[in-house]
C-alpha cells in the first residue's frame, strides 16, 4: 500500500508526539541519577513544628515539556508568608501535584533576584550552600522525594539574609518551582 506525503507527515508527527510523551515520562520517573522517583502517593501532614512555620505547597498540573512556556504556568511553589524573624523556623511542605518535589533551603547572594540560578545540563541548580532540605515524604528532613498528596519538614536556625526556597528535581527550578524569603 502506498501513502501519500500527507499521510507519511502525520504518520511521522504522531511517533514524534508519542517518542516525546515517553521521554518525559521517563525523566519524571527517573530523575536525576541517584534519585530513583517511585510513583504512588501517600496521604500525611507535617506535626505541630517548633519556631515559626512557613507553610510551603508544591504543585504541578501534568506533564508539560520541561521549562518550556506550558510548564512554567503549570509549575509552581509557593509560601504562605515572605518575612519571618530571625531564629528556629521550620518548613511545612505539601506536595498537592501529580509528581514527587522536594525543598531545599539556599541563601540568596546579596543583588541576585529569586529564579536566576544557572542550570546545569541535568536539569538542576549547583546546591552550594544548601542550609537544609525537607525531601522525605510523611518525615522529616532529606529522602526520596515528597510524594503527591504527603508533606515533608525540616526546621532550621536561620540569621537575617534573604534565602531561596526551591524545587531541585530537574526542570523544576527553571520551571518556576522557586520563592524568596526574608529573615529579619
Amino acid at each position: 500500500m502506498r501513502r501519500t506525503g500527507r499521510g507519511t507527515i502525520l504518520i511521522a508527527a504522531a511517533a514524534a508526539l508519542v517518542l516525546t510523551a515517553a521521554s518525559l515520562l521517563a525523566v519524571a520517573l527517573l530523575g536525576a541519577p541517584g534519585r530513583l522517583r517511585t510513583a504512588g502517593t501517600a496521604t500525611c501532614s507535617a506535626p505541630a513544628l517548633p519556631g515559626t512555620t512557613v507553610r510551603v505547597t508544591e504543585t504541578n498540573m501534568g506533564a508539560g515539556i520541561i521549562g518550556g512556556p506550558m510548564m512554567r504556568s503549570a509549575m509552581r511553589l509557593s509560601a504562605d508568608r515572605a518575612s519571618v524573624p530571625q531564629g528556629q523556623v521550620s518548613f511545612a511542605v505539601t506536595n498537592l501535584g501529580n509528581l514527587p518535589h522536594e525543598l531545599l533551603v539556599l541563601p540568596l547572594p546579596q543583588g541576585q533576584t529569586p529564579g536566576t540560578r544557572t542550570t546545569g545540563p541535568d536539569g538542576r541548580i549547583d546546591e552550594a550552600g544548601l542550609l537544609g532540605e525537607a525531601s522525605a515524604s510523611c518525615a522529616d528532613g532529606e529522602g526520596q522525594g515528597i510524594l503527591p498528596g504527603a508533606a515533608s519538614w525540616v526546621t532550621l536556625d536561620l540569621q537575617p539574609g534573604r534565602y531561596e526556597l526551591v524545587c531541585n528535581y530537574p526542570g523544576n527550578y527553571a520551571a518556576g518551582m522557586y520563592a524568596e524569603l526574608t529573615v529579619q
